[in-house]
């Protein structure tokens, strides 16, 4: 049995307006692609509701689908109108905002388009469009490689007038390797400064509140450390498949996909020291350090401290849906990886001893983000008569889908005997402040033209994770291949995740959690 207390603001807060970015053209490589319809574009027409867009910003999407500018405008208008993060959506918004889009078909591995696209950015400028160039990669990694070196080899990464920056999607290469071998090609073509490698994870609010809470408060800043802290839960779990992605997915899988990006990245904000300032470089080498302080597993390491699972048939949300192995795209043999565990450690002043259980996985019974921090428990001897157990505190940071924070704590039960009863205080972004506020991808894509990386990653930030997550996948490839299917679609994962646990001995089983 558990009670509701609700937290809220002190003061009445109204939204605050968002900045408005610097004049660019945005030019998006994959235009034509999933994450342009249902991302990119609902992003920047809220913004363009919101006001911020400058009169001078413009879209030139880049795609092998032949269609014209009017065709594009036609097809994203139609995925905008469907799409849930496109906020309060009218035909008459759309009609102002569709005017800053363009279209020009092409392949990004003939030479020749990049001259055709210096050209067409040089004939929109001499029509009156933004000298400022920002360059959004919405394509695989494997691709990056050849659009960055299309750019630089027809002088498209630096201006002489206005400024040029580069956005990279994730995952930014699919291993340590392959990601020393990009940043070296990005770092031929463009100034470090002028890179802006993006994790939507980190446009979240929530995440961004995650330094708020920890070092802006007194309550808590004390306690954040090995002295006070058992364990930290990071999940990351969804109720849908692999849906249209099986071609990327069989390149990746959950560990690459998730863990070495996103998860890691909550985990460093868990448990980064302060930064001297919030700008981006400071933000960023706290985190770092945290990476550097994960020893890489060794074989024996991936065996006791990881688990993976691929889903099979099952029930989801009422409904009887296929195992992977059966999805559109998928191997009838992959040994994909759909869902991923890690016990990691950090191994410095602050966390040493405190494990940090990370997992992610699709097709699970329930869809949420969360960063749950287990407090140790206080000695019982006061409440040894008591008839009822003491429970210990958890801090939990809701990142989706119902962004906030909650914390549980005991208290006694109304009566003459010493009974108690946990009781739940909960911060709720849309209960207090009555909006959500910008989603992730309009954060970031406004971060990126007014020129703040800030919540962007760089160079180091990512091959020190690729230095954490490749040798667990080194490691797998000489470990035994799990029976797959090895969950049904709809569970709460494999049973290895409750292996992984006991590592911990009793209170490790407290750490499964039911995400109510």
């Amino acid at each position: 049995m558990s009670a509701i207390i609700q937290a809220n603001p002190l003061e009445k807060l109204s939204q605050q307006p968002l900045p408005t970015g610097d004049s660019c053209v945005l030019v998006v490589f994959g235009a034509s692609g999933d994450l342009t319809k249902r991302k990119l574009i609902p992003g920047l027409y809220n913004l363009s509701c919101e006001g911020c867009m400058n009169p001078e910003f413009e879209v030139l999407g880049i795609g092998r689908t032949p269609m014209s500018s009017e065709e594009f405008r036609k097809r994203t208008g139609e995925a905008a109108a469907k799409s849930k993060d496109a906020r309060n959506f009218s035909e008459s918004g759309w009609t102002d905002f569709e005017t800053r889009l363009h279209y020009m078909e092409g392949d990004i591995n003939d030479a020749n388009f990049y001259l055709r696209l210096r050209n067409r950015l040089e004939e929109m400028e001499k029509n009156g469009s933004s000298p400022n160039h920002l360059f959004y990669v919405s394509t695989p990694a494997s691709v990056a490689g050849p659009i960055i070196e299309g750019l630089g080899g027809v002088g498209l990464n630096r201006r002489e007038q206005g400024w040029t920056r580069i956005v990279l999607e994730k995952p930014f290469g699919r291993d340590l390797e392959s990601a020393n071998v990009l940043n070296d090609v990005v770092h031929g073509v463009f100034d470090e400064k002028a890179v802006y490698r993006i994790d939507h994870y980190l446009g979240k609010e929530t995440v961004q509140n995650i330094l708020v809470f920890r070092f802006s408060n007194s309550l808590f800043e004390p306690v954040w450390n090995r002295n006070y802290i058992d364990y930290v839960e990071i999940t990351a779990a969804e109720t849908v498949g692999v849906e249209n992605r099986a071609a990327f997915y069989e390149e990746t899988g959950a560990l690459p996909d998730m863990v070495a990006n996103h998860l890691l990245q909550l985990l460093a904000l868990t448990a980064m020291e302060p930064p001297l300032a919030f700008d981006a470089d400071s933000v960023r080498e706290q985190k770092v350090q945290v990476f550097r302080s994960i020893r890489p597993m060794s074989v024996e390491d991936a065996a006791r401290f990881t688990a993976r699972g691929q889903y099979g048939a099952g029930v989801s949300d009422g409904k009887r849906v296929p195992g992977y192995r059966e999805e559109p795209g998928v191997n009838r043999n992959s040994v994909t990886e759909t869902y991923a565990a890690v016990r990691f450690q950090i191994e410095n002043w602050r966390w040493a001893g405190v494990p940090f259980y990370i997992r992610t996985g699709k097709r699970l019974r329930r869809n949420l983000t969360e960063i749950r921090v287990h407090l140790k428990p206080t000695p019982q001897a006061l409440f040894a008569s008591a008839s009822s157990g003491i429970g210990p505190n958890v801090i939990t940071i809701s990142i989706q889908p119902d962004e906030g924070i909650s914390i549980a704590f005991d208290a006694k039960r109304p009566g003459t005997q010493m009974r108690t009863v946990t009781v739940q205080a909960n911060f709720s972004y849309q209960a207090s402040f009555g909006s959500k506020g910008p989603v992730a991808y309009e954060t970031l894509l406004l971060d990126s033209m007014r020129g703040d990386a800030t919540l962007f990653t760089r160079r180091d930030e990512v091959e020190a994770e690729w230095r954490i997550i490749t040798p667990i996948e080194e490691a797998w490839a000489h470990l035994p291949l799990p029976y797959f299917p090895n969950y049904s679609a709809g569970s709460e994962g494999p049973t290895s995740w409750h292996e992984l646990l006991k590592i911990r001995g009793e209170i490790g089983e407290q750490a499964i959690g039911t995400g109510k």
